[in-house]
């Protein structure tokens, strides 16, 4: 049985919401390549190759193992991402290593694996049987005959069982096959003809612009490249957000999983402009007083004058809508504000918004 180094690199073995993972890995596959020209990738953040041209070029499997972890390390300050080298016979033994950086001695494959728990499987149910049989180990289930492991546990169990014997050197389900596919669409990525592509078409204008945005990030990174989605949230300036072109958040879905109640939320339409820096607003009852919002979340008087900035650009309030009180959670920083939507008399649509006693403009309706 071919004798494997495996590298593992948990903190990247799993998709974060950015999408980042998989240019990772794809550049950590690229410093491999550097001392081997046959490294594989199993799944994302797991990649191996036989160890035995690479041992006898530079001293052994020792040596191997430093200089990868040498070869990797700026890459791992750079994303903070332990790397976990092993070696051992067999893709499943060798993968076992690394998760306990190991080296483990010719021949020696075998017994290693049967001092493993009868989890290290990942078939929960063939788990739990042999547990309640008294097998808790490896060594245990491998010590069956094997005509008694097919009549009881079928095709699978009887696969797992020549793993536990150290007769095949490979578990199924221990790669991921979409893993190739997924790092050849970094170089050169076909986008689906059914998916929304950059500009949210299925043209092939939109395919160029695919292409053009997926080779920009290979390059440039994941952050290079951005669009617009609305988001989940109370203001209208929380729903609107960048995101990375071809990340999760990109997924429309994702809104659609965490809608929630969300009160005190904005009514429909959201309004067209959103200001970044909003500027203070004075707003008037009849009298000429201010109007404020009180504790319980209502207008102190009926407001009839809108007065923006410093300057003296006034206009009557013709027709008002809320306020809608906003207070934040009892764990995030206590934040209590009020949103306010009113129409003047020249037509124009306002967002305002009360926060610490006073009233800012925070974004206007077509």
């Amino acid at each position: 049985m071919e004798r494997l180094v495996v590298l593992w690199a948990p903190g990247i073995s799993t998709e974060g919401p950015r999408g980042d993972e998989a240019r990772f890995f794809a550049e950590m596959l690229a410093i491999l390549h550097e001392r081997c020209p046959f490294v594989e990738p199993i799944r994302l953040g797991v990649a191996a190759f036989p160890v035995r041209g690479p041992s006898r070029f530079f001293g052994g499997e020792e040596s191997v193992v430093a200089l990868l972890l040498e070869d990797l390390a700026p890459f791992a300050e750079r994303f903070r991402s332990e790397f976990l080298v092993g070696i051992a016979e067999g893709l499943f033994g060798a993968l076992l290593a690394a998760r306990g950086e190991k080296i483990i001695p010719n021949g020696h494959t075998v017994s290693f694996l049967h001092t493993l728990p009868i989890t290290t499987l990942r078939r929960p149910e063939l788990s739990v049987l042999c547990q309640r049989l008294g097998l808790p180990t490896l060594g245990h289930f491998a010590s069956l005959p094997p005509d008694r492991v097919l009549e009881r546990f079928g095709t699978d169990g009887a696969h797992c069982h020549r793993v536990a014997r150290g007769e095949e050197g490979e578990l199924v389900g221990i790669r991921d096959p979409s893993i190739h596919t997924r790092l050849h669409l970094l170089d050169e990525p076909p986008p689906p003809v059914a998916q929304p592509t950059f500009f949210g078409g299925t043209s092939l204008a939109d395919e160029r612009a695919t292409r053009a945005a997926l080779r920009l990030q290979h390059r440039l990174g994941a952050e290079a490249v951005q669009v617009a989605r609305e988001h989940f949230g109370h203001d209208p300036n929380e729903r609107a957000v960048l995101v990375p072109f071809g990340s999760q958040e990109q997924d429309r879905s994702t809104l659609a999983r965490r809608t929630a109640p969300w009160p005190g939320r904005l009514p429909t339409p959201s309004p067209t402009v959103v200001f970044d820096s909003p500027q203070t607003v004075r707003l008037r009852d009849p009298a000429g007083a201010p109007v404020r919002v009180s504790s319980r979340g209502l207008l102190t008087a009926v407001p009839t004058r809108c007065a923006m900035g410093q300057g003296s650009r006034e206009a009557g309030v013709v027709a008002w809508a809320g306020p809608w009180p906003l207070a934040t959670r009892w764990w995030d920083a206590r934040r209590f504000r009020s949103r306010l939507q009113i129409v003047t008399d020249s037509g124009e649509g306002l967002l305002l918004g009360f926060e610490q006693s006073q009233w800012w403009l925070l974004g206007s309706y077509d």
